[in-house]
């Protein structure tokens, strides 16, 4: 376990059941989700005697978003002592249709950089696009979701208010499916060229694979990291309005083990 003091919030509220706290910078804010996902994994592995959750008798389930607002908070969970590692069975959220596991830009990369070169997992399970027919591929990495279950996730929020590549107004908070075949939102391809990540919105991607609402708010406990004023907007709709599909990241208020860490820049249009 660390030795130093949590970082202290500059706020601390909740909005119907999600809890929100407010960090002064991205690395006090990253810091803080990495201490509550480490102490996660640690009570996931002492309930079943360090072997896994119970949920699905395969060690612990947890789910990564590969994106830099996620860099801190990897960053410094990686570093943190006493995680049951050996007995994480890791899952990423969603994958680009159309880029290999090498392209520089594709999540499982991201995942591996940042994720499984630095600590020993139990297993890794990889969203792959390569093949032809999607839906298969969307099946069995929902099969092994089940089999596994997800103890703990570590997800975002998108600029235009997605989770995940849940898009607003092409979600279904009661989608029976683990794994879905979705359309990207122009938004959404526009934010990855904001961020950096490609040159051109033509470049991006327009059809990614993406775990459902569902099966994100199935993990027992989450951090959902959310920095930077790009996403002030995003973070206001899914606090204030209603619980809906037009905002999927609003889904979350109604998880009873949910946590939303920000930075002062993305909580820069909450009430005061």
């Amino acid at each position: 376990m660390s030795n130093s003091a949590d970082p202290v919030p500059v706020r601390a509220f909740e909005v119907d059941r999600l809890r929100v706290r407010v960090y002064a910078d991205r690395p006090s804010m990253g810091l803080a989700a990495a201490r509550h996902l480490a102490r996660a994994l640690r009570e996931a592995g002492g309930a079943a005697g360090g072997a896994g959750t119970g949920t699905g008798g395969a060690g612990i389930g947890m789910v990564f978003a590969s994106a830099p607002s996620q860099v801190e908070v990897l960053a410094a969970l990686t570093r943190e002592s006493d995680v049951p590692w050996p007995a994480v069975t890791a899952f990423h959220l969603d994958e680009y249709v159309g880029l290999d596991d090498t392209h520089p830009r594709s999540f499982a990369r991201f995942l591996r950089e940042h994720v499984v070169e630095k600590v020993p997992l139990a297993a890794v399970h990889y969203l792959s696009t390569q093949g032809a027919d999607l839906e298969e591929a969307a099946q069995r990495y929902g099969e092994r979701l089940r089999r596994v279950g997800l103890a703990v996730g570590c997800i975002g929020v998108g600029e235009n208010g997605h989770i995940a590549f849940n898009e607003p107004n092409d979600t279904d908070f009661r989608d029976p499916r683990q794994v879905r075949v979705i359309e990207l939102d122009l938004r959404s391809r526009q934010q990855q060229v904001n961020e950096g990540l490609f040159a051109s919105v033509d470049e991006v991607p327009t059809h990614a694979l993406t775990l459902t609402v569902p099966a994100i708010l199935a993990a027992r406990t989450l951090a959902c990291v959310v920095p930077g004023e790009n996403k002030a907007a995003a973070v206001a709709r899914m606090l204030a309005g209603p619980i809906a599909p037009d905002s999927p990241a609003s889904a979350l208020r109604a998880h009873p083990s949910a946590t939303l860490f920000l930075d002062r820049e993305a909580a820069a249009l909450l009430p005061a």
